[in-house]
């Protein structure tokens, strides 16, 4: 299994502080950089050139009108990235809902550009080194959950690496979607 799928793993259960609202990571998708044709670092591009950086930094893309976040886990020119696509609001429950609007706490921070939008990370925060403690940050480890591991969300290429980590039975976690040419 390669290192970007164990630190994938080890995000699950750790805590993601974001512009005064915290969440409990409960699901994620590796991408293994240079070697996996579905990352955008596949093929080295102004857009993916923060991913041959060094790691712990924040990935921040827009895709469908949203923002995408990705934990940068390295090595360095190794171009591999964490997508986070759920959590848990567990602090700053009220701003996120201000942000997301009238759905159901369980919701707020399902699917990758809905738990950006709970956090308020936007492309302003590209780049952020994620161990120091402002304004986006990974804060310790609040639970180890049973995982699952499955296929990747609405990749097209190398799409059934069972590459996405989730934790088991919880209720933030987002649905599979198979994207139509995998």
């Amino acid at each position: 299994m390669p290192e970007v799928t164990e630190r994938a793993r080890d995000l699950v259960g750790r805590l993601l502080h974001g512009h005064g609202v915290v969440a409990r990571i409960t699901e994620v998708e590796a991408y293994g950089g240079i070697e996996d044709p579905a990352s955008h670092a596949f093929v080295r591009t102004p857009r993916s050139e923060i991913m041959y950086g060094p790691p712990w930094r924040l990935y921040v893309y827009r895709i469908h009108g949203h923002h995408a976040a990705n934990v940068v886990t390295g090595p360095t020119e190794q171009a591999a990235a964490v997508l986070i696509r759920a959590g848990e609001i567990v602090e700053g429950i009220e701003v996120a809902r201000q942000r997301r609007g009238p759905v159901a706490d369980h919701a707020l921070a399902r699917g990758p550009g809905n738990f950006t939008k709970a956090l308020g990370i936007t492309s302003l925060d590209l780049g952020t080194d994620l161990l120091e403690p402002v304004p986006v940050y990974l804060g310790e480890r609040v639970d180890r959950p049973t995982l699952v591991a499955g296929p990747r969300v609405g990749v097209r290429l190398n799409a059934d690496a069972p590459w996405r980590f989730w934790a088991e039975d919880d209720p933030t976690v987002s649905a599979y979607r198979r994207h139509p040419r995998a």
